[in-house]
């Protein structure tokens, strides 16, 4: 399994200021589905540089903490499983073209494991 992007997600009341904020040193949308913004930003490195937005989840118990994306969603959801994680939320498909599912981390972390289909 590999790990193709970690994002982290920063809960929000007021979407467009913290995006306002967050241009001022070079981010800009990449997507915005009006519970959530990802902006993105140019970066140095081979992964894009991300940070996403949410007043809520349209359809997760709470906003996560972080975004993991994997290239095998169903393999990690068995890995964590097996080993005895708190899972969250279930695996499923969203209208927006993810395969997900929630996992609580050893501190407490709530973690959206994702793929794209």
């Amino acid at each position: 399994m590999n790990v193709r992007r970690v994002v982290p997600n920063l809960r929000t009341e007021d979407p467009e200021a913290c995006g306002a904020f967050y241009a001022r040193i070079g981010l800009s949308p990449a997507m915005e589905l009006g519970w959530i913004t990802t902006l993105t930003g140019t970066g140095g490195g081979a992964s894009p540089v991300q940070l996403s937005l949410m007043t809520e989840d349209l359809t997760g118990p709470v906003v996560p903490d972080l975004s993991i994306e994997v290239d095998d969603v169903d393999a990690a959801y068995e890995e964590l499983r097996a080993a005895g994680a708190e899972l969250l939320f279930p695996v499923r498909d969203e209208e927006w073209g993810v395969r997900r599912f929630f996992v609580r981390d050893p501190d407490g972390r709530v973690v959206n494991i994702l793929g794209h289909r």
